[in-house]
């Protein structure tokens, strides 16, 4: 089982150099798989957070629940003997309610945090077409670049036989 690292929260990155260069589908590739990694730990740190609360919750509950059992047997017993009166320890409800609340209000920011992500997260979709399309984009880029360069080349190479065209002529 992983365990979350202690400290100030920070990632590491591994950064490789590349035989290619930085516009290659090899360094998109690896790029999208590093901020994958990325991803992926921050979702196991937030669903840690989680489990963590989710511990501590549990405990509150049983440790309520256990107490509520207790004051209960002394209700029956104490109804026994004609006295029904309640704990002077017991926890007003508004504390109860206010706990509640804040426990419920820890889970619902766990679960609304915008890091914890499904395999099928329409934001990681979005990144990886959004790079595709940004690859394509470079890439088409030097095709037009190349073949602006071969134009300019064959614009030349006319207008050299075109002058001696004209040299024949004269």
């Amino acid at each position: 089982m992983a365990c979350r690292p202690s400290g100030s929260g920070s990632y590491t990155v591994v950064i490789i150099p590349l035989r290619t260069s930085l516009y290659s589908l090899d360094a998109l590739r690896f790029y999208l798989w590093i901020k994958r990694m990325k991803d992926l730990e921050k979702e196991k740190d937030a669903l840690w957070s989680g489990l963590e609360i989710l511990e501590r919750t549990r405990l509150w509950y049983l440790q309520r629940l256990e107490e509520n059992r207790a004051r209960q047997d002394d209700i029956e017993t104490n109804s026994v003997f004609g006295s029904c009166q309640e704990g002077a320890a017991e926890v007003p409800p508004s504390l109860l309610r206010s706990r509640i609340q804040r426990v419920n209000g820890s889970l619902g920011s766990v679960m609304s945090e915008p890091n914890v992500m499904s395999r099928s997260d329409p934001s990681l979709l979005e990144t990886v077409a959004d790079s595709d399309l940004r690859w394509h984009n470079s890439v088409l880029t030097q095709e037009v670049s190349d073949k602006n360069r071969q134009i300019s080349m064959l614009e030349l190479e006319k207008d050299a036989l075109l002058e001696q065209l004209d040299e024949l002529q004269v």
